[in-house]
């Protein structure tokens, strides 16, 4: 690892500002898996660094053991689970910002049947009972994680950390990303960027190889099988040119193929019934093992290492002490065994990559590299399957596939953080949904009969690049109306994909003041009414402002002397003010209320395409913004806020 820091300290040149007054500048990242998280830092004389945790580990156990009085985080919350199951959490991240109807849930269910979910009323989505008193959201045991993961990094700093930088899976939607937010709120962690797993590693891998970047565009696969999903990316390195920083290396993410619930977990799970199945045959006891919750979280541990075991052993003996009824278990399992019961995952390992090149319109040729990424990559087969699939001579190996996405995360956060600089390396990271604007308007024939038209405009493109702020204009109102934020074409997910996805209505905004706006313009003509939307460096999507724009025509007058346009310039500085009206009023629009999203009938082409904002021409005056608010989780139509003043 020494090695490693001398590198980072070489190739990054990072410097940390520290001002005398300053207690702290420390920042942190956390690669937020299903199963486990690595958490990493920057400090002052420590270029970058992995955290240990209390048992000098590496990484921790996403896992939260909570009692009447006490919580118990990572391993120690393990050993409780083996004892106790009920009272351990884990694999937050399949819930978060789920409905309780959400398949995802009903998995969940499946996986850990000692715990109980009901549905939060108030927001239509998933709480823990823990007792009759205490209910929690996941996203509030996923905030005491994230907490703990806070606390582990500043007893390794010696110092207070505040801001950070979590990796989410590329597959995550509005929803999710938003209850992950929620999450570190409750933790009052401030979050610089989420990141997604895969361009933290895309970017760990290029700031390595930064002097092999060059103005020839070069592609890479980041193949990243972990406990619980899969995901494959597609990644572009490249130099380009910038107005402030000159020529610099740059990532830009391409395609994105993934599969939710293929990874090592659901392979340990099988291994498990395998396990718990041997034991019912050796008819040692008349008790069926599988309905013996602490037996099966045995099996389960026991099958974590049996997995691990099989990645190098042709065979295995498996054992457990005490099992059942105080009665020990023993038998052996072969590799053959373990493949053949999980033959039908094996055979899901390409879909990812196919799914992958679609997005980025590629072939396989076009590739140069096939990186692996994630524990579950480790297991042989996976390897074999995947090597024939991508047919390539051999597969990379040479990242590390535990921590590159803390460090390229960690990375992230010194370039965002104010106290230290880094050499720069763009990220342009891709939206993996595509979203839309949508509303009805009223269109009258020539015959006089009136009819209702449904319009659609793309807001952001399937694979859209971002940050990118992007304006809508509405042309044709000019009183109150409804326009709808909803996901665009998802065709290219499955259906079981699709029932996951949930809710397709990101929010719903009802514009009220627009009537009154246009009654004060009378004599100037409108240039429509904008909504200004932005998806920032999160791919966190938010409506800014909503304005009405007017633009008046400003009369040549005779010439006027010297002196009277100095009295005129004078009386505008001083805050008389000039009697010509002004060019490009606008309008902000008050009071916005929530409808639930109607189902429509007929979809039409958009008559205008959105543009970006540099790309504006109207100049905004009077403006007043507050920041919309789109749901937070699933299910729950949001409210959007944004005025025009009178």
């Amino acid at each position: 690892m020494g090695g490693k820091l001398t590198l980072w300290a070489l190739f990054c040149l990072l410097v940390a500002h520290l001002p005398s007054h300053t207690d702290s500048v420390a920042v942190m990242s956390v690669d937020l898996g299903s199963e486990w998280m690595k958490i990493a830092i920057v400090k002052p004389g420590v270029p970058m660094e992995i955290v240990l945790n209390k048992e000098s580990r590496r990484k921790t156990p996403v896992a939260v053991c909570l009692k009447e009085n006490e919580r118990v985080f990572g391993d120690g919350a393990l050993g409780v689970s083996v004892k106790n199951p009920r009272q351990v959490y884990r694999y937050l991240q399949d819930l978060l910002g789920k409905r309780l109807d959400n398949p995802q849930v009903a998995l969940y269910r499946k996986r850990f049947p000692e715990h109980q979910l009901e549905e939060d009323k108030s927001r239509g989505t998933v709480l823990f009972r823990n007792t009759e008193e205490l209910k929690y959201s996941p996203e509030e045991i996923l905030g005491m994680v994230l907490n703990y993961s806070r606390s582990l990094a500043q007893d390794f700093a010696e110092q207070a950390i505040k801001d950070v930088v979590i990796t989410v899976p590329a597959f995550f939607n509005q929803a999710e990303r938003r209850a992950v937010l929620q999450a570190a709120q409750m933790a009052d962690l401030k979050v610089l960027q989420l990141i997604n797993d895969n361009t933290a590693v895309a970017l760990n891998y290029g700031v390595f190889r930064r002097k092999d970047i060059n103005s020839t565009a070069q592609n890479v696969m980041f193949f990243d099988m972990g406990s619980g999903s899969t995901v494959a990316t597609v990644v572009t390195y490249q130099t380009v040119k910038t107005k402030d920083t000159g020529v610099q290396p740059q990532l830009q993410v391409r395609g994105v193929g993934f599969d939710r619930t293929l990874g090592g977990f659901e392979m340990e799970l099988r291994l498990r019934d395998h396990l718990a199945k041997l034991f019912n045959e050796q008819k040692k006891t008349k008790k069926d093992v599988r309905e013996n919750q602490r037996a099966m979280a045995k099996l389960l541990k026991e099958a974590q290492r049996l997995k691990t075991v099989l990645s190098a052993n042709a065979d295995h003996m498996s054992q457990v002490e005490g099992l059942l009824d105080d009665i020990d278990f023993k038998a052996r399992v072969t590799r053959a065994e373990f493949e053949e019961m999980c033959a039908d995952l094996f055979a899901r390992v390409p879909g990812p990559v196919q799914q992958a090149l679609s997005a980025a319109e590629m072939s396989m040729d076009e590739i140069e590299q096939v990186i692996l990424v994630g524990g579950a990559t480790r297991v042989p087969k996976v390897q074999e399957v995947l090597l024939n699939a991508v047919g390539k001579e051999e597969l990379g190996k040479n990242i590390n596939a535990d921590e590159a996405a803390a460090m390229g995360a960690v990375y992230q956060a010194a370039a965002l953080s104010k106290a230290f600089k880094v050499k720069p390396f763009l990220v342009r990271d891709a939206a993996l949904y595509p979203i839309q604007v949508e509303f009805t308007r009223e269109m009258e024939e020539e015959d006089g009969v009136k009819s209702l038209k449904h319009n659609k405009r793309v807001l952001f493109q399937r694979m859209a690049p971002y940050p990118q702020r992007k304006v809508i204009t509405f042309n044709r109102y000019s009183d109150d109306f409804l326009f709808y934020v909803n996901y665009g074409d998802l065709s290219f997910l499955s259906l079981e994909d699709l029932r996951v996805f949930g809710s397709l209505n990101l929010t719903t905004v009802a514009l009220k003041g627009v009537g009154s706006s246009f009654k004060k313009h009378t004599e100037a003509e409108s240039k429509g009414i904008k909504a200004h939307f932005n998806m920032d460096e999160s791919g966190v999507l938010t409506l800014d402002r909503v304005e009405s724009v007017f633009e008046t025509i400003v009369e040549e007058r005779e010439e006027e002397s010297t002196l009277t346009k100095l009295g005129n310039t004078i009386s505008s500085l001083f805050g008389g003010g000039s009697s010509e009206p002004k060019a490009n009023v606008s309008e902000p629009v008050q009071n916005l209320n929530t409808c639930p999203l109607k189902p429509t009938e007929e979809v039409k082409p958009a008559e205008e395409p959105p543009t970006d904002e540099n790309s504006r021409k109207e100049s905004k005056t009077d403006s007043q913004q507050e920041p919309s608010e789109t749901p937070e989780l699933e299910g729950k139509p949001g409210t959007s806020q944004a005025q025009i003043l009178t």
